[in-house]
């Protein structure tokens, strides 16, 4: 059943053993800068979604036209060093102020970035002392809408966890990579055996290859064959074109184009040959984890061949020699996606609310969340939906 935690009275003094001794808010991306890229190392935790300059051209490009503005939450210890940060957006919402993570739909995955250290021995009464902190310093929040959180990350937990929380709408299917392993067992000798042949038939096309964009006519090349390919298969699908939306693809192509760790902040892959982009994936990697974003294949002939699932097994491979550990295609069970991943991330929300007047909003986002993970996991309920959007987009 859906849950949902309300701080009352007055902000209370944290318990002795906590050891956040203070919360501050930023309500400037900029200003939050210096401390956000401080906690973006190796002795933190957090997935890439939340890295600044991913988020930072969300809320510029997105956000901000959305009436999004930051809320930056930082906790320190007694020796005014960062624990964690926050990166919250605060919206009105059916006359409510809601905070959210920044990045809204285009972000698969989101959590705070946490210092390691803290982040295995955090309690209940520490993530308790942070609502306090976020209640004690903001005029007024009425919710915290905290979504599609994972438990953990790279076999660490998610502290967040520890509060009142249902499951998401969607789990999300993961593939585990073991150091060293055969290529078998990240992608089956069988299915193997099936694409190599199918990839054959790519032989005879000229310029045939698989291709990681590295130089700006790359990322160019594949994002406009992105920008005219998705449209007609999302209207194949009665699907509304989101990235038609103000500021998505400005964001895209920034955020494609920006350079990060001999790499960018979100990479492009494709199966290309001189004529055409036959299939491209666009994901974001760190050490130890690449994830999905979003992907599209041709119109043409050469869409017969199963040029996704190609180029799916091949960036698998990539990812794996460079020790990657873990890979998911997003959230959401496609068909496609079992196809490789076998095993699930647990994802969480909560809703929180921290007056009394967010009581009722918090209960009614949680119970509207609760009711589509209902429809999800009912295939008549999903194919009823499937219908009416259908019809809506007609």
């Amino acid at each position: 059943m859906p849950m949902a935690a309300v701080i009352d009275g007055p902000a209370a003094a944290a318990p002795a053993a906590c050891r956040i001794a203070r919360v501050e808010i930023f309500s400037d991306m900029q200003a939050a800068e210096p401390i956000w890229r401080s906690l973006e190392t190796s002795a933190h935790l957090f997935t890439p979604y939340q890295r600044f300059d991913l988020q930072a051209a969300w809320q510029i490009h997105i956000g901000a036209s959305e009436g999004v503005r930051p809320l930056i939450v930082v906790a320190y210890d007694a020796a005014n060093e960062p624990l964690l940060l926050l990166p919250l957006g605060l919206r009105q919402q059916r006359g409510m102020a809601v905070a959210c993570y920044l990045g809204g739909k285009h972000i698969t995955f989101n959590m705070p970035l946490w210092r390691r250290d803290f982040a295995a021995g955090a309690g209940k009464a520490e993530m308790d002392a942070l609502l306090r902190g976020i209640q004690r310093h903001v005029t007024r929040v009425d919710v915290l809408a905290l979504a599609r959180q994972p438990q953990s990350w790279l076999g660490m937990a998610n502290p967040l966890a520890l509060l009142p929380s249902q499951a998401a709408t969607n789990g999300c299917p993961v593939l585990r990579m073991t150091p060293g392993a055969a290529p078998g067992d990240r992608v089956s000798a069988s299915m193997r055996k099936r694409l190599k042949t199918k990839e054959r038939k790519y032989d005879s096309v000229t310029g045939y290859r698989y291709l990681q964009a590295r130089s700006e006519a790359d990322i160019t090349r594949i994002l406009d064959a992105f920008f005219a390919i998705k449209p007609l298969r999302m209207a194949e699908q009665n699907l509304p074109n989101v990235f038609a939306e103000p500021g998505v693809e400005a964001f895209i192509r920034d955020t494609c184009a920006a350079p990060r760790d001999g790499g960018h902040v979100i990479d492009l892959h494709a199966l290309v040959c001189d004529e055409e982009v036959i299939a491209m994936f666009a994901g974001i990697a760190d050490a130890g984890r690449f994830s999905m974003m979003f992907n599209t294949y041709t119109m043409s002939e050469n869409a017969k061949y199963s040029p996704g699932l190609i180029l799916m097994r091949t960036i698998i491979d990539t990812y794996a020699e460079h020790g990657v550990t873990s890979l998911d295609l997003g959230i959401g069970g496609d068909d496609y996606k079992r196809m490789f991943c076998k095993d699930d991330e647990p994802i969480f929300d909560s809703f929180l609310p921290l007056t009394g007047r967010g009581r009722l909003g918090a209960l009614g986002l949680s119970s509207l969340a609760h009711a589509k993970r209902m429809v999800k996991q009912s295939p008549a309920l999903t194919q009823m939906a499937q219908k009416l959007r259908g019809a809506l987009q007609r």
